[in-house]
This record gives C-alpha cells, sequence and structure tokens, in this order.
C-alpha cells in the first residue's frame, strides 16, 4: 500500500474521468490507471467500473471512498502532530478565525493567553467567507483551533469529536451614518435601504435564522461576506447593516456612526474556541487546560 495510490483513488472517484484525475495528480494517464490498479489488486476487488463511460464506482468503490478519506485524515494528523512536537512548532498554533475576531477579540486573549503560557506563535488562516469552509479546516486538522461566533440558528455540524470553550458575548447591532441632524440616514423601516451579508457566511446565516422574515430582500444595496467590509459601506451611506458592537464602539461613541433601530433589533451571540479531541498536540492541551482552569 501506497499513500499516493489513496489519493489517487479519492481523484478519480471526485472526477469519474482517468485524464482529468491523473492531471490533477500530475502523473500520466498510464501511470495514474497503473497506480488505481495497484490499489485494486491491495485492496483484493475492483473498484472502478471501466465497462462505462464516465467510469464510475462499483459498490466496493463505493464502501472504500470513506475508508480512503478517513485513513488519509489519520495519517496526515498524525504527521502534522509530530512535526508541530518538534522545534519551533511546539509553540505554534494555527487557528482559523471570522474576520471580525481577528480584529476586536484576538488580539488581546492572545496576549492573556501568553502571560499564562509564556511564548506562543500563532498562524492565522484566513476567513474564507463561508463557515462550512471554516469549519472545514478544524474538521480536516489544518487548523488547531477555531475562534468562532455562535447562535442557535447557525447550526454547528460537528461530531462528538469536537468541543467548544466560551469565550464571551457580543451583541450585533443595527447601524446607519447619521444625517445632517445626526439621526440615522436609514432606519429599520419599510423600504430600508440594507447592505447585507453572503449566505453563506456566519452573519449570512445568522441574520436568515433571526431576521429573515423581517428583512426586505427587494431593497439589498450590497452583499459582502465580512462585517470590516460592509461597515465602511454603511458609514459611506449606502445602507444600514447589522455589524458587531465591538467592531462599531468608536464609531458610536463619537457620532460617525449611530443605531438604526431600539434595543428589540439586536442579535446576541457568543465567542466560543472549538477543538478537536484527537488533537493532541502538547501546546493544544496546555491553551484548553488554562482555558478550563479559567472557567
Amino acid at each position: 500500500m501506497e499513500v499516493k495510490w489513496l489519493e489517487d483513488f479519492l481523484a478519480l472517484a471526485q472526477t469519474l474521468n482517468f485524464s482529468k484525475a491523473a492531471d490533477e495528480r500530475n502523473v500520466t494517464q498510464s501511470a495514474f490507471s497503473r497506480r488505481i490498479r495497484q490499489l485494486e489488486a491491495w485492496v483484493g476487488t475492483s473498484l472502478i467500473d471501466r465497462a462505462t463511460y464516465p467510469s464510475r464506482l462499483t459498490e466496493a468503490g463505493k464502501r472504500f471512498v470513506p475508508i480512503a478519506e478517513q485513513t488519509l485524515q489519520g495519517l496526515y494528523q498524525a504527521r502534522r502532530n509530530l512535526q508541530h512536537e518538534e522545534g519551533n512548532d511546539a509553540r505554534t498554533v494555527t487557528l482559523t478565525a471570522l474576520h471580525t475576531l481577528s480584529f476586536t477579540f484576538f488580539p488581546d486573549w492572545l496576549t492573556d493567553l501568553r502571560e499564562k503560557l509564556g511564548p506562543l506563535v500563532s498562524h492565522m488562516r484566513p476567513d474564507s467567507g463561508s463557515m462550512e469552509e471554516n469549519l472545514n479546516s478544524l474538521i480536516d486538522g489544518d487548523s488547531d483551533f477555531l475562534l468562532t461566533y455562535q447562535n442557535l440558528h447557525v447550526p454547528m455540524l460537528l461530531d462528538p469529536q469536537f468541543e467548544y470553550h466560551r469565550l464571551g458575548a457580543e451583541t450585533i447591532v443595527p447601524v446607519s451614518a447619521p444625517d445632517e441632524n445626526g439621526q440615522p440616514k436609514h432606519r429599520v423601516e419599510p423600504g430600508f435601504a440594507h447592505v447585507s451579508y453572503q449566505k453563506t457566511s456566519f452573519f449570512g446565516q445568522l441574520m436568515a435564522g433571526t431576521l429573515a422574515t423581517r428583512l426586505p430582500a427587494d431593497n439589498r444595496v450590497h452583499v459582502g461576506s465580512h462585517s470590516v467590509g460592509l461597515k465602511a459601506m454603511v458609514s459611506s451611506g449606502w445602507g444600514l447593516s447589522w455589524i458587531p458592537e465591538s467592531l462599531v464602539k468608536a464609531e458610536l461613541g463619537d457620532g460617525r456612526l449611530v443605531r438604526a433601530a431600539d434595543r428589540e433589533w439586536d442579535i446576541e451571540v457568543e465567542i466560543r474556541l472549538y477543538r478537536s479531541r484527537e488533537n493532541r498536540r502538547p501546546i493544544v492541551r496546555k491553551i484548553w487546560d488554562v482555558l478550563v482552569a479559567a472557567g
């Protein structure tokens, strides 16, 4: 058995095309076909039905897909764990964080963590704008932690091996640029101009779950994936939007932005840190122990 055989098989299971899968794996089609046959010989049965076009998986092939995926995931995670236990990597943690939290919450939180644990090297993966992709970075082992907001209206589809620690709370508030009298230029009222979030983002799902029936979809004037970008659009007077209060605290304080509705339109969210129980890196365990001890 060779790891590349499993990688080849999964590429073929995805494309069901030997030529495309070979290109994706950067090998000739003949070499690729030979490696698939070597895998089938090792397994002891055919995984690909070559009598049809396009090719398709046999029943055994369909059953083997999740086995190959889990095997590779376990191997990759074990390799990362072993690599991280040596040298500078022993003090390095990789996080995926919502874009807003990387600005507002993360710097002070990391400072507090360093005071308790000593030197740390943090590697922040960019927020893809998609909640599903952010979750996958944790599921696939590309990140040690996921730092995110959470609300009951945004389901976290994670297996029991993943756990979270509550780090704090945040209020998402409707804001607008002010008019010449210091009143909101845009208000939550029939026909208001709405600067909105992409549906796949956390805030897009949050808005859909909490306010969908109360927001006029036909009055969206802009759609983006990050609160920082939407805040800029609001500040320029395009419309109102729901922005984390910590991100607009200064602007609300000096009047550059104003609340666009009363507090019944506020949305409360938690700040959570997720990890996999199967991640046995010592630095990850130390961070988690500090969080649990702090309550």
